[in-house]
């Protein structure tokens, strides 16, 4: 078995045992560096990480392979990528970046396996009259139409 494969063995072995957790990512590079990202339905303790990195660690041996080990959280600097991210952040606001490179702000509202549903507020002119007015609605995406989404940092 080789390097790659029995690394994300022991990984998806140490999830099975934590189904609250999932795995966001997972890279090794050339000199054999482990990345391991992960997140979870309640998010992720610094207990959750070193758990996952002595799943990793002590079942490999260095004396056959060496390598580095780094486990982490995926931090709000990372994009959301599955619906399982995207449910567990449903109340806040998303900045989203969409395939055609427009943006929109607003708040996530609903997570389904094909699409989230953003609530939008802004002001337009009225349709009769003048002026302007608030208006709300709610915009379903699918998810092949997002490039990238971002939970807001608001202070």
């Amino acid at each position: 078995m080789d390097f790659k494969t029995e690394v994300t063995r022991l990984i998806n072995e140490f999830l099975l045992t934590r189904p609250d957790l999932f795995l966001i990512d997972l890279k090794i590079s050339a000199s054999s560096d482990i990345t391991v990202i992960l997140d979870g339905d309640n998010g992720v303790s610094l207990q959750d990480c070193l758990d996952a990195s002595r799943a990793v660690e002590f079942n490999l041996d260095r004396e056959v392979h060496d390598f580095g080990l780094q486990v982490m959280s995926s931090g709000l600097s990372e994009p959301l990528e599955s619906p399982r991210q995207f449910r567990k952040n449903i109340g806040r606001t998303l900045d989203i970046v969409l395939t055609d490179d427009s943006k929109i702000e607003g708040q996530l509202v609903h997570v389904d396996d094909e699409k989230i549903t953003i609530r939008l507020a802004y002001r337009r002119p009225k349709l009769v009259g003048k002026g302007k007015e608030d208006v709300v609605e709610d915009k379903d995406i699918s998810y092949s139409e997002i490039k990238k989404a971002l939970v807001a940092i608001k202070f």
